[in-house]
């Protein structure tokens, strides 16, 4: 045998580590500093005789957790692009020979075939990549995780859900330890009409479908979290969740779900933190800047330069006034009427108690009616951030959006590329608003900005961690 059995004295170990018992010899040939196993190098051979082709595995959990998470997230494809295709041969080729030099010279039975985790070519499993060259192998796909590992150790990565009156999104960024939040990288961007605010207005609670709907979402970016190895996470709920009875029924579900629990942002809150993730990447010159955060259920107004001076949040969003006042399909004459004197109303009240609002240079737009004004304008038959982040909104543009999608009935809306099909029922309600707002203010276009709430959310995150 060409390796000393530690089975006698690490079997029950390498079991509880592996959750299985092993079957067949094996010498622990890489612990940590403790003492721990963290490789283990495996006779070619199992003690029934069958083949082993697995020479080195990695047993030491946490790295096992974390290599998992790197090829959750695309590792092994990502491995082997970045891994030149003949040194990559050549790695399997010793592998193979190094293990299958270990066979004794009489066996007559089955052998074990293949390189690094059992393949000859390209890349099948980073643990087994990396197990061997942490035992000494010349593995490029080794140096490749190794090196991934060592730049997660050295970054951190936070997420941000916004659990809204229309939509439930989340955003996922990472940046350098120390950094702070200045260009974090966005790893993920996520974003599901769920309508959690349906029926608040009328009940007073949320409605138990609605947060059925979130919360099969939540799942879905929990996942999204695990697989991008995410450490802190803020999660938020607003308007929906303010004016709901029940709002501890969701926050306890939410919590469960994700393990963090949702925060309840006041109007103010929000406001802030939608002016902070909009004009991070702005130019001061071009501010004061009025930020209209329009939401499902609520409509923020901040203004400032580098920083929010004066905020407001009004009762006024695209489901608010939707379930108010739009009672048909296309709307009549007389619901748009009431839509824009009802916000009308709250824009005087805007003007009186948030000084610099007359003064302020650039309007910025932020959530899904303002992105949907410029993806049906722009003419985007699928979403493009790029394209609409940024995009400079005309008057003339907002009032032909408002006027087509007015007129028409949901089908026609849904006809319109860059009109997505959830949020049809309600953009009519959240464009009264975006009109309003740039008729009433003066406005003779608008900034369209994809960074918002969740941005400054995450922002907070990495600001901390840096101090």
């Amino acid at each position: 045998m060409d390796l000393k059995d530690d089975r006698p004295s690490e079997g029950a170990v390498i079991e509880e580590l592996l959750g299985r018992r092993p079957e067949g010899a094996f010498e622990v040939v890489v612990r940590d500093d403790g003492g721990n196993p963290v490789v283990i190098r495996n006779h070619p051979l199992l003690d029934d005789g069958r083949p082993m082709p697995t020479r080195f595995w990695l047993v030491e959990s946490v790295l096992r957790s974390r290599i998992g998470t790197l090829e959750s997230i695309g590792g092994v494809r990502d491995a082997e692009a970045a891994c030149d295709s003949v040194e990559l041969a050549d790695a399997h080729e010793r592998y193979a020979d190094e293990r299958d030099a270990a066979i004794p010279a009489d066996h007559v039975g089955h052998r074990p075939s293949g390189g690094v985790g059992g393949t000859r070519r390209g890349v099948k499993c980073l643990h087994a990549h990396y197990a061997w060259y942490l035992a000494g192998g010349d593995d490029p796909v080794g140096r490749w995780v190794h090196d991934r590992l060592v730049s997660a150790q050295n970054t951190r990565t936070v997420a941000a859900i916004d659990c809204g009156t229309n939509s439930t999104r989340l955003l996922i960024g990472q940046s350098p330890v120390g950094k702070g939040s200045a260009g974090f990288e966005t790893l993920d961007r996520r974003m599901h009409i769920t309508r959690m605010g349906e029926g608040v207005d009328a009940t007073g609670r949320l409605a138990s479908q609605a947060i059925e709907r979130v919360l099969a979402v939540l799942v879905e970016y929990r996942e999204a979290m695990d697989a991008h190895g995410v450490t802190q996470c803020r999660i938020t709920a607003t308007s929906a969740a303010r004016d709901a009875g029940n709002r501890d029924e969701f926050f306890d579900a939410a919590e469960a779900v994700v393990g963090f629990r949702p925060e309840l942002l006041s109007g103010m809150a929000e406001a802030h933190l939608a002016f902070a993730g909009a004009t991070a990447d702005l130019d001061p010159g071009d501010g004061p800047f009025l930020v209209v955060d329009i939401g499902g259920g609520s409509t923020e107004f901040v203004v400032g330069t580098t920083e929010a001076e004066g905020a407001r949040s009004c009762d006024i969003g695209c489901v608010r006034l939707t379930e108010q006042w739009i009672e048909h399909d296309p709307a009549r004459p007389e619901e748009l009427v009431a839509c824009l004197s009802v916000t009308e109303a709250h824009l005087d009240e805007v003007l009186r108690e948030v000084s610099g609002v007359a003064d302020a240079r650039t309007l910025v737009g932020l959530a899904g009616t303002v992105s949907c004004a410029a993806a049906v304008e722009i003419g985007l038959a699928e979403y493009d951030r790029d394209r609409i982040h940024h995009f400079h909104l005309s008057k003339e543009a907002v009032e032909d959006v408002y006027r087509t999608l007015a007129t028409e009935d949901r089908e026609e809306r849904i006809a319109n590329p860059g009109m997505e099909e959830a949020r049809a029922d309600v953009i009519v309600g959240g464009l009264s608003i975006l009109v309003k707002v740039m008729r009433q203010f003066g406005f003779d276009e608008c900034l369209v900005s994809e960074s918002d709430i969740l941005d400054g959310l995450v922002a907070s995150q990495l600001e901390e961690s840096s101090g």
